[in-house]
């Protein structure tokens, strides 16, 4: 692990650069509500309304954009359980690039659907019994594509930061900020623009209780392989951090928290409700565990990313309902 070459944001920069007119750039809405709740100034980055529905198409086109001319006409390989999968279609189709997608065959038809209407090749495999990454290493050495993974990837990281980037360049400097962790794509990323313009900034991951590897990484000062979670946050179902997004979040981030899956329902009927946003379970993460920190945030200025919003609505609706019985 010493000798990776970890990215810096100084690669948030560059992506930022590459990405401009591509990707767009997501509101950042408040709530005075929301406010109310915290006793502190909340600050929601909206990915949800990102191209495909998450943060994902960032770290994507990113990747995608720099690739010569015969990894594009060889094409890209991707494994994910949805929304790196959009997104990895979606930026292939706008560069002309032949895309093929590994997806579990339990992810949400919605996002299936999504990536096979982007033009993007789907693989299904079986989440609790295979391997993704190996199904993907040996359809890249095979097919000669090139393999652009969902989370440890230095260009997939520099990506996903400039969602963080551009949220502190709208608001200023943070009291803390939570970002939900799946990988650690995304909170490494954001952990690079953190530290650059908000250094002060407390700086925290969080998962589902169902999938703490991440937690378990972190107070351990090892990468923790665990099984497949069981959780709705199908986002955030990894096994593992990565070996470039470990030493970035050990090094960068202040905690990594969990929260279970009903509070995530509870903030998913709250945003649909009060706020008027869809939002999928992963993408309520960093909401819900901002929540349960409330009173140590009081008076304090705090931003929440909002991942993604790339959920069935009949699973959406199921899961509200349960909420109201």
């Amino acid at each position: 692990m010493q000798n990776l070459t970890l990215p810096t944001y100084a690669d948030v920069v560059a992506a930022a650069r590459r990405i401009a007119g591509h990707a767009h750039r997501t509101p950042v809405i408040t709530s005075r509500t929301v406010d109310a709740e915290f006793g502190a100034q909340v600050f929601f980055k909206c990915e949800n309304l990102q191209r495909m529905g998450a943060f994902k198409f960032r770290g994507a086109y990113n990747a995608l954009s720099q690739f010569d001319a015969q990894q594009r006409r060889a094409g890209v390989v991707a494994f994910s359980s949805g929304n790196h999968a959009q997104a990895i279609a979606l930026s292939a189709q706008l560069l002309g690039i032949p895309a093929t997608i590994i997806m579990p065959h339990d992810a949400p038809a919605a996002k299936i659907a999504a990536t096979r209407g982007y033009g993007g090749n789907v693989v299904l495999y079986d989440r609790y019994t295979q391997d993704r990454e190996q199904i993907g290493r040996e359809l890249a050495e095979q097919q000669g594509m090139t393999l652009i993974p969902p989370y440890d990837h230095a260009h997939v990281i520099a990506g996903q930061g400039t969602a963080a980037m551009e949220l502190f360049e709208e608001v200023g400097q943070l009291d803390a900020f939570f970002v939900c962790l799946g990988g650690g794509g995304l909170l490494a990323g954001s952990a690079l623009a953190t530290r650059a313009l908000s250094p002060a900034c407390k700086l925290y991951g969080v998962e589902p209780e169902a999938g703490n590897d991440g937690q378990q990484s972190f107070r351990s000062g090892q990468i923790v392989h665990i099984d497949t979670p069981k959780t709705i946050a199908d986002g955030a179902q990894t096994q593992h951090l990565g070996n470039l997004t470990f030493p970035i979040i050990r090094r960068d981030v202040d905690d990594v928290l969990t929260v279970s899956d009903a509070q995530l329902v509870e903030r998913m009927g709250f945003a649909a409700s009060r706020l008027k946003l869809v939002i999928e379970p992963t993408g309520c993460l960093g909401f819900a565990a901002a929540l349960q920190m409330k009173e140590q945030l009081r008076g304090k200025r705090v931003g929440i990313l909002i991942s993604g919003g790339n959920v069935d609505m009949p699973r959406f609706c199921e899961l509200l309902g349960g909420q109201a019985r």
